[in-house]
């Protein structure tokens, strides 16, 4: 059943990716997927139980993204504190805790309604709500290749099950059908006298679309893993490896192959029988240096390497000093003409570091 689901799916996405160009964004389009899929879980049915269901768990959803603050300061900083403690299992219920007291505070404040207008206000319901609105973040941003720091303040280790984009424009569609089209179908009901279709049906068929969607891309995921392994790469075992999604299709995937002396990165379809270990590019290890030790020590190089998983640095002589690159290669596969996760780094010709950036 799985394979005949697979190949059902592969007819279905024959389209190039290239065409869809869109940016790469961990804060802004993507609070709309985290707002949306709010949205569905309080229309799924608790809505019915509380006042404020909508709210609370749209305002959860987005909540742990407090973090951008630090943004503020320098891309560094953000890189050091976002997905953090808020995107901890702590830190989630924390922050529902605070929020669902907040809600309900202000919320027996609020103007009654009417009799029989809607359910009153739960206090329980609303921690329930506040709850899974959080918690929905922390799954939606565990399932993409960025992560999180689950254990957070105990352990700082990534955890990150790496079959979403970090904006899946995909997900993004099947939540906005769902959500939408009982309102579109509750304008033509209305036109023609017929039954209204019930909001609920849309929001559940939203999750069920998100979690088969999940399925079928953890199925590629493994697939393309195990493909990966199978093979040695310029005559040397893998030491580590990854698949790493691309946005849109399922089964576009781009491997990445470290071994003793490089890193191997290449395009995947999970839908083919094997990869093709010739095809990789190739990025090989740089040998030991002053200018890369000293580059490493500074602030900027420090918590990138905290969070790259696939570090791969050149350093480049030049006329006042060195320069030095790390790029994180999982995610160099994302869309053309973009750099990715990036450390830059100039030295002078004493090796002291004159500035010192991160990009993505």
């Amino acid at each position: 059943m799985a394979l005949l689901c697979f190949e059902l799916w592969s007819s279905i996405f024959e389209f190039p990716i290239s065409i869809f160009q869109f940016p790469v964004s961990d804060s802004s389009v993507d609070n709309l997927t985290h707002t949306l899929t709010a949205v569905a879980i309080s229309q799924a049915g608790l809505n019915r139980k509380t006042r404020f269901a909508t709210l609370t768990v749209i305002l959860g959803a987005n909540l742990p993204d407090i973090d951008l603050v630090a943004r503020l300061d320098s891309s560094a900083t953000y890189l050091k504190y976002h997905r953090g403690i808020t995107h901890s299992i702590l830190g989630v219920t924390v922050l529902a805790l605070l929020l669902a007291w907040t809600v309900s505070v202000l919320g027996r404040k609020a103007q009654p309604r009417p009799h029989g207008a809607g359910p009153p206000l739960a206090g329980r319901w609303l921690l329930l709500a506040a709850w899974l609105g959080t918690a929905s973040h922390l799954l939606l941003d565990f399932t993409n290749a960025y992560g999180v720091r689950l254990f957070m303040p105990f352990s700082a280790r990534w955890y990150a099950w790496d079959i979403m984009f970090i904006f899946d424009p995909l997900l993004l569609a099947l939540l906005i059908i769902g959500l939408g089209l009982p309102s579109i179908l509750g304008l033509v009901s209305e036109e023609v006298g017929v039954k209204q279709m019930r909001p609920r049906w849309g929001a559940v068929f939203s999750l069920c679309a998100l979690a088969l969607l999940w399925g079928v891309r953890d199925f590629a995921h493994r697939r393309v893993l195990t493909q990966l392994d199978a093979h040695t790469y310029s005559n040397e075992n893998p030491l580590r490896l990854g698949a790493f999604p691309v946005a849109i299709n399922p089964f576009a995937w781009t491997g990445v192959v470290e071994t003793e002396s490089a890193y191997h990165v290449l395009a995947a379809d999970a839908r083919a029988n094997d990869i093709d270990p010739d095809s990789a590019h190739v990025y090989h290890k740089p040998a030991p240096s002053a200018a890369l030790d000293s580059a490493l020590k500074t602030r900027t190089a420090g918590i990138f390497m905290n969070f790259a998983r696939f570090p791969w640095a050149q350093v480049e002589e030049n006329d006042e000093g060195f320069s030095v690159t790390i790029r994180d290669l999982r995610f160099l596969g994302g869309f053309a003409g973009r750099r990715g996760f990036v450390v830059d780094i100039e030295l002078d010709k004493s090796l002291h570091p004159r500035t010192e950036s991160f990009s993505f």
